[in-house]
């Protein structure tokens, strides 16, 4: 039975791999049969998992709507009802598929809900004439929400906008097949708002001009330990690479390829600098405020190494100074010619949580991402905090404006196996999220990317063409 888990595992992996990379939409249905005291046991019946993968289109259009109910149905017996819309596609399977549900409206048989936008491929897969569901439910807090009613539409249809045309009458089946000639509708759901936009990618912009501009930051402060104990993250060495300088060849050579002009400014924060001994949270590591720049990698490295012997690891560990260092620079190019990448080498042990959830809060509204990679086998739970995939961080009432933070343990790629693999699948995990960020800014603050340039002499890799190479 293990053997066989473990062969429908790696096929199930495979299949999901194939539709990846061949721009497949991929649907979950699982059906679990009942038996009598709930979800059947092996002798009583068997549980199914539907894996349904469509092609998609080659279409990159999104499309906003907004849709408004007129006189619902009262649902709740002391009260309104709070309503809200899911609006489901059909499949090929001739089954429907939810692709968008909007916020619930409390107390209103009226409700005017928010524009969104949705991917027209995952709203009809380009199909204009492809079969829309749109059900309209009153909100309970036990998760049984009632059905006021429901209509059918296409996107075909959608598209004459707002009018008489895409008024529709909310009908509940069991209503209607009740009452028949009495009953007419629930309600009425109208479209307010239609307008198709064209998404443009990370690489439109970069090939219209926009400059990439990489900043890294190394944390030098005494709980690396002792650079001159060979058990210290920062222990210099000429029989190989400690961990910094693994993770500054590793990840920094990744982020070189993004770096429109490839000279690094570097930042080292929690040591005492040179003349004087002061702790400083935010120095340049080649000790030259007027050209702090390295060039290339291998520069970074070089610089690196003569800092570590002449700074004394202190601390505590910082990360706002670098990271208002960078944002400053961001703050003056919001009309979309630069976008601005911070790499924080560190391991782990933020002592300014307070200040660096603010100072990310703060830097979420520009042109600013930041890779923070751990180094070493620390408790990096502060860190997963301040990537904020799930929570977003909020700093005195104020809330991040979108996911600026990307967390990368540096560890779990450090084992056994290919270099070759392991380099990809940190490639990968170190790019996961500086496309979208990128484009939300720029969607955000309404910025196209410019025509292609015809004399652009740099263009990085795609980052969405690493998804599609396998790493297994």
């Amino acid at each position: 039975k293990k053997k066989i888990k473990i062969q429908f595992l790696l096929n199930f992996f495979t299949l999901i791999r194939s539709c990846q990379k061949n721009q497949f939409s991929i649907e979950f249905q699982v059906k679990l049969q009942l038996g009598t005291k709930g979800i059947a046991s092996h002798g009583e019946g068997r549980s199914w998992l539907l894996v349904v993968a469509e092609e998609l289109a080659a279409l990159k259009d999104e499309v906003v709507l907004q849709f408004s109910g007129h006189k619902l149905d009262k649902k709740d017996f002391f009260g309104k009802s709070d309503p809200f819309l899911e609006i489901y596609k059909s499949t090929e399977s001739n089954e429907f598929s939810l692709v968008h549900k909007t916020e619930v409206v409390k107390y209103n048989l009226n409700p005017k809900w928010k524009r969104f936008s949705i991917p027209i491929r995952t709203l009809c897969n380009g199909d204009y004439h492809r079969n829309l569901k749109i059900i309209c439910y009153d909100w309970n807090v036990s998760g049984k929400h009632s059905l006021i009613g429901q209509f059918h539409t296409t996107l075909a249809a959608l598209s004459s906008g707002p009018g008489e045309a895409n008024r529709y009458k909310c009908i509940h089946p069991e209503k209607l097949a009740k009452k028949k000639h009495a009953y007419t509708d629930s309600g009425e759901v109208h479209l307010d708002f239609y307008e198709v936009r064209p998404v443009h990618s990370f690489m439109d912009y970069v090939k219209g001009g926009t400059q990439l501009h990489c900043s890294i930051a190394i944390d030098f402060t005494g709980s690396n330990g002792n650079p001159q104990d060979p058990t210290s993250l920062h222990y210099i060495s000429s029989h190989g690479y400690n961990c910094y300088e693994q993770a500054i060849l590793a990840v920094a050579s990744i982020i070189e390829d993004y770096d429109s002009d490839k000279m690094f400014p570097v930042l080292g924060f929690g040591a005492k600098i040179p003349p004087d001994g002061q702790i400083s949270h935010e120095f340049f590591v080649n000790m030259n405020p007027a050209s702090p720049y390295c060039n290339r990698v291998a520069g970074v490295l070089e610089a690196y190494r003569n800092c570590i012997r002449l700074v004394q690891l202190c601390g505590p560990t910082n990360f706002a100074p670098v990271i208002s260092h960078v944002a400053k620079f961001a703050a003056t190019y919001r009309d979309g010619s630069s976008y601005f990448i911070l790499l924080i080498l560190t391991d782990g042990v933020i002592t300014d949580m307070p200040q660096t959830t603010a100072a990310i809060v703060a830097a979420s509204v520009l042109p600013m991402s930041i890779i923070i990679v751990g180094v070493g086998s620390a408790d990096f739970t502060l860190m997963e905090t301040l990537d904020a995939d799930t929570v977003a961080l909020e700093a005195n009432g104020v809330k991040q404006s979108r996911d600026i933070v990307q967390f990368v343990p540096f560890n779990k790629f450090m084992g056994g196996g290919d270099p070759r693999t392991a380099r990809l699948r940190l490639a990968r995990e170190v790019l996961a999220e500086i496309p979208v960020q990128f484009v939300s800014y720029m969607k955000t603050n309404n910025i196209a990317p410019r025509p292609p340039q015809t004399d652009v002499t740099f263009l990085p890799p795609d980052p969405d063409l690493l998804k599609c190479q396998p790493a297994l």
